[in-house]
């Protein structure tokens, strides 16, 4: 596995869809979400609805990147061509070759459209392809279904449950884990997703 650096702007994109760096700047692109579908967030464990809890989500991402924890992107819709959410690896293992991906959300406007889809295909061949991954969890709220749907849609696989594992706003939290195992994805889910993008 690569050593990843936490440094370097890396830029994911195809013709749909751009992901690069999150910067503190961002809160200008995302504050209408903040502001107009506070739903959003329903089900995170660190909610951006509000201005107040934007600037603190940003902030925190940002210190996590610092700390080399975590390295969130912001989404960029090039088929609109306007920023739709945000996305990030987290929970780096390199001593076992695996890494989260999480903290996942679009704007409403941009569920449903391929988006997702585009999304996870550039994160999963770069953890797998670029830096040499074994596993990519996924993490989710076991009540949301959305969520786990479009996980399992591009070719996820549930593990279990961990019940009570962490604390959200509403309370203790049961978290299901689901995850792609690097010969998952080259012996056909990278075929699989990358028909259902184009």
């Amino acid at each position: 596995m690569q050593a990843f650096d936490f440094s370097e702007a890396h830029i994911l994109e195809n013709e749909k869809v751009l992901l690069r760096p999150l910067i503190r700047d961002d809160l200008g692109h995302l504050s209408s979400f903040s502001l107009n579908e506070p739903e959003l967030w329903k089900y995170s464990l660190i909610p951006a609805n509000g201005l107040l809890n934007l600037e603190k989500y940003i902030e925190q991402a940002l210190q996590a990147r610092l700390d080399k924890t975590s390295y969130a992107f912001i989404v960029f819709d090039k088929v609109t061509n306007q920023y739709a959410g945000t996305t990030r690896f987290y929970d780096f293992q390199l001593q076992h070759k695996t890494i989260l991906l999480g903290y996942t959300w679009y704007g409403k406007a941009f569920q449903g459209t391929g988006l997702n889809k585009n999304c996870k295909f550039l994160l999963l061949q770069f953890a797998f392809e670029e830096l040499g991954l074994e596993r990519v969890e996924f993490r989710a709220d076991a009540k949301n279904e959305r969520s786990i749907a479009a996980m399992k849609s591009i070719g996820c696989k549930v593990e279990g449950i961990l019940r009570h594992n962490c604390e959200s706003p509403s309370g203790r939290r049961d978290s299901i884990v689901l995850s792609i195992l690097k010969n998952e994805w080259f012996e056909h889910v990278n075929f699989d997703l990358s028909s259902r993008i184009k």
